[in-house]
């Protein structure tokens, strides 16, 4: 009747669902044989075994690999076509001999080829075998286009089995496999060994098959040496702005601080305080007494009193403010400065921007004359 509700509707009760599948599927992020998988992979161990079995069995194998040394491998064309397209299309070309068809995989040895015709089935292999015939196998993965075994053979040649011995080996077959991440690799390896490296069986060998390899190898080992050598001139370099830096600093220091006996007229100094903070200190401090008292003080007269004016003339041209400044001379230089040749001023300021840029590198802070004179003095009591 209107208004009231179906019994059937009212009764029923709604179904329990069903229980969720569980699967035991691999995680993301993990690696099979090294290589990492991507999705899921529920592949178990028995179903590997089985693939194993199917090759060496060789059950109902429909093509037969001539290999080196009159070798035969047994295989199934289905799985050679689906894994490799290189093999599928040498299938379609190769004639039948009775129920087989016949291909033939030469230039290396027949163990390799087995090693890569069971990895073709299972994605296996012993790490002894992959160890003896790695680069055979890399010539395979990359003439046969199996990419999974190409990454895995990169893979282990990065992490560990690239050696001294074999390095040049596997560079030329680097540069044939593109390769780039490990052609790089052996190259560094090169030049980082190359003494060791070019009394190998492989260099004497390379010498004779590609001369031009070797004279690009040796070209990159002359600019390598070329650029190592102006790192080390551009460190030498940045040190010495640095001691110039210091320099300054520890002048300062001295002219308006003082430093245990030696600084201002109106500084009351104690011979016995602890060492100075300033490690170009005590040098600047014997320059100093030797230019106050040099009779020689002439620029060019003296070498060590020519030091000191250049670094007073440095001084000058770093210092923000003549008028606070109680460097001697500064104010001094600044009005010679004036009248100086145009090409000797931009020498020197070509030299202060050196300096300020070698500070800058170390990260500490830029030089300062206007401090406050407390710190100084907390500095020096506190040592």
């Amino acid at each position: 009747m209107p208004g009231e509700e179906s019994p059937l509707i009212a009764n029923e009760v709604s179904p329990v669902p069903p229980p969720l599948p569980t699967r035991s599927c691999r995680p993301r992020g993990l690696a099979v044989n090294e290589i990492p998988v991507r999705g899921y992979s529920c592949v178990s161990t028995a179903t590997r075994d089985l693939w194993e079995c199917l090759f060496n069995d060789g059950y109902r194998a429909d093509v037969s690999i001539n290999t080196e040394d009159g070798g035969i491998i047994y295989a199934h064309a289905s799985i050679l076509g689906v894994t490799s397209p290189v093999l599928k299309g040498m299938l379609k070309k190769s004639r039948r001999h009775g129920r087989r068809r016949s291909i033939s995989i030469r230039g290396v040895p027949h163990d390799a080829v087995q090693v890569f015709i069971r990895f073709l089935y299972s994605s296996s292999y012993e790490p002894a075998e992959l160890q003896k015939y790695v680069l055979h196998l890399l010539a395979l993965s990359h003439a046969y286009v199996v990419p999974h075994l190409k990454r895995l053979c990169e893979w282990r040649l990065e992490h560990g089995l690239l050696t001294i011995e074999n390095v040049i080996d596997t560079f030329q077959l680097a540069l044939l496999c593109d390769a780039p991440r490990l052609g790089l690799i052996c190259h560094r390896l090169i030049l980082k060994n190359f003494i060791c490296i070019s009394t190998t069986e492989g260099w004497k060998i390379m010498q004779q098959s590609h001369p031009m390899l070797e004279k690009e190898i040796l070209e990159s080992l002359v600019e390598a040496e070329t650029r190592r050598k102006e790192r080390a001139r551009k460190l030498n370099e940045r040190k010495v702005y640095l001691q110039l830096y210091e320099a300054m600093e520890a002048l300062v220091h001295i002219c308006r601080d003082g430093c245990r006996t030696i600084g201002p007229h109106d500084k009351v100094l104690k011979v016995d305080q602890g060492p100075c903070n300033y490690e170009s200190c005590k040098a600047l401090e014997l320059l100093v007494r030797h230019f106050a008292g040099c009779k020689m003080r002439v620029p060019g007269g003296c070498s060590h009193c020519k030091r000191m004016w250049q670094l007073l003339e440095l001084h000058s041209h770093l210092c923000p403010d003549s008028d606070v400044c109680r460097v001697p001379l500064c104010r001094n230089f600044k009005r010679w400065r004036m009248k100086k040749e145009k090409k000797e001023d931009i020498k020197w300021r070509i030299l202060v921007r050196k300096v300020l840029r070698a500070k800058s590198i170390t990260g500490a802070p830029f030089f300062s004359f206007e401090s406050v004179e407390p710190p100084f003095k907390n500095k020096i009591k506190s040592v």
